[in-house]
């Protein structure tokens, strides 16, 4: 269960597409799954309403092209008699009773009585952080809510260890990461000799998500982050592209001055196939981690930074702590400050081959679909 159909951006429906298919591949029958109170947005008009006919078009296409025809269901929660596009109501709910497991993909799925049914619903949580200060401040509707999955995984791979700072009170909280299907990223084209490195973000995205904890703000959007290391193109020597929606003038010509190129995202946001492309034509990613993820020590790493890695597209990206459990051996590489992020591209300039080669081998080592998802499944106890 997740929302790539009431929030189609590329990159959601990239993130659930994989946990589709990793499953199929591994030999289960799949069934995706949208029943939720919540409006879904439609990228051509730009507008949130109860208008779910973009959202059922997306999924029919989706569903036809990656092999889950007819094993679909957008339940319209949010209006009278919950009519559903795919699979009707009561199939669904059919399923809720008889499935071995239900994943809630990024924690997004609220609970009805419907859903309620099955006892093993796993809870899959990609931004750490909000959730584990929210128990530390006793929020109580969160706390049931979490209590209610029987098993919470998360992509902070230091929650529960001493390196993160957020106690746990009795929640027990186990490390996976994004799987990729890593096939659907290969690509047997270098990058051409114009290529740069680049990425694709949210550009301001604080607000509710913003959190307080003991006496401290820990931001959710990306924008602060990319002010900090704003000088990073001339201090490495060469471009790089950032596709992202900036409205304020004053901003985006203090990016131009500092060498960056400004991309309009909304091609790469709404067309799954164009954001593969252009990651797969990218000589590489440079990119920041959120606020939240960096100070708080969460171990989190990019879901698109692994699609970047399995394309062989290597990956310079801001330490959040993930170093304590791979990486250090070539093709991506962390940075603290402007020194390290001069000295990642130049190393990726000496040898590109070496570490195109070897991002594409840590993405089938670390993200690869198939042994991400038979990991979670059995740690579950599913």
């Amino acid at each position: 269960m997740g929302f790539m159909g009431s929030c189609p951006i590329a990159g959601v429906i990239w993130q659930h597409l994989h946990y589709i298919i990793g499953l199929q591949r591994l030999g289960h029958e799949v069934y995706y799954v949208e029943d939720s109170a919540r409006l879904p947005y439609n990228p051509d008009t730009f507008e949130v309403n109860n208008d779910f006919a973009y959202a059922a078009r997306l999924l029919t296409r989706l569903a036809s092209e990656f092999h889950f025809k007819s094993r679909w269901s957008f339940c319209a929660r949010y209006l009278p008699k919950f009519p559903t596009a795919g699979l009707p109501l009561r199939t669904v709910r059919s399923l809720y009773k008889s499935a071995d497991a239900i994943l809630n993909i990024c924690g997004t799925q609220e609970f009805n009585d419907d859903l309620l049914a099955n006892d093993r619903i796993i809870y899959v949580e990609s931004d750490p952080g909000v959730e584990q200060i929210k128990v530390d401040k006793r929020v109580r509707s969160t706390i049931e809510y979490l209590k209610r999955h029987c098993a919470l995984f998360t992509f902070g791979e230091n929650v529960g260890t001493e390196r993160f700072p957020v106690p746990l009170h009795g929640l027990k909280w186990l490390s996976t990461r994004q799987p990729v299907v890593t096939d659907l990223w290969r690509t047997e084209r270098s990058p051409v000799r114009a290529a740069v490195l680049t990425s694709v973000a949210n550009w301001s995205t604080s607000g509710l998500k913003d959190i307080q904890w003991r006496g401290k703000k820990y931001l959710w959007s990306k924008s602060a982050e990319f002010l900090r290391f704003i000088e990073a193109p001339t201090v490495a020597g060469e471009t790089f592209e950032l596709a992202t929606d900036i409205a304020d003038v004053k901003t985006r010509r203090r990016f131009l001055r500092n060498g960056w190129r400004l991309r309009i995202p909304h091609e790469l946001s709404v067309n799954y196939w164009s954001y593969r492309d252009y990651i797969r034509g990218s000589k590489g990613e440079f990119t920041v981690a959120k606020d939240q993820y960096v100070r708080l020590n969460t171990g989190w790493f990019s879901d698109r930074s692994a699609c970047y890695l399995a394309a062989g597209r290597p990956v310079v990206t801001q330490e959040t702590g993930f170093t304590q459990m791979f990486g250090g051996n070539g093709g991506f590489f962390s940075f603290r400050d402007l020194n390290e992020i001069a000295e990642a591209v130049r190393a990726i300039n000496c040898d590109y081959k070496k570490h195109s080669r070897l991002a594409r081998g840590l993405a089938r080592e670390i993200f690869e679909a198939k042994t991400v998802l038979h990991s979670l499944l059995e740690r579950a106890g599913i």
